[in-house]
């Protein structure tokens, strides 16, 4: 199952640029074996967009057919297990696209995300949008290391 994060902004080079592309080189790899990827990254420039609405348009603009998650302080917030198992679900389902979307400073225009799009939380604390795309990689990773049988330092 093919993994897209879509995200407003770009990420310059430094540390969380670093830290995003480990944990998406690190998904790759435990990813292979359990049919989960590649994971990559789709950014959007904000200069050329204006609002919530422009940068949803342009967030769901070409989206296949695949699972939409959209990150939002709405949404339902799941532990690093639960995550890992909705992959692993939309994966054995025959989910063939998974995108998790991850909007601008002013959120998503609610009105224009598709039907079926999941809300997700970080919790209900503001994150800069950058440290959002870590912890997504991060938690990608987390849950195709799970998913290939690698030990959980919780268990």
């Amino acid at each position: 199952m093919r993994i897209e994060i879509r995200a407003i902004s770009r990420i310059r080079p430094g540390s969380e640029r670093s830290l995003a592309d480990t944990y998406i080189e690190r998904a790759n790899h435990h990813g292979r074996a359990t049919g989960l990827g590649p994971v990559s990254e789709r950014e959007f420039d904000t200069r050329s967009l204006s609002g919530a609405a422009a940068e949803t348009r342009a967030l769901i603009e070409g989206l296949g057919s695949g699972i939409v998650i959209a990150l939002d302080e709405r949404g339902k917030q799941m532990d690093s297990r639960e995550f890992a198992q909705m992959i692993g679900r939309e994966r054995d389902q025959g989910t063939r696209e998974m995108y998790f979307l991850i909007g601008g400073a002013d959120g998503f225009d609610h009105s224009l995300l598709p039907g079926n799009v999941r809300l997700l939380s970080f919790g209900r604390m503001v994150w800069p949008h950058k440290l959002v795309r870590v912890m997504l990689a991060e938690q990608i990773y987390r849950a195709s290391a799970l998913l290939s049988g690698a030990p959980y330092h919780r268990d």
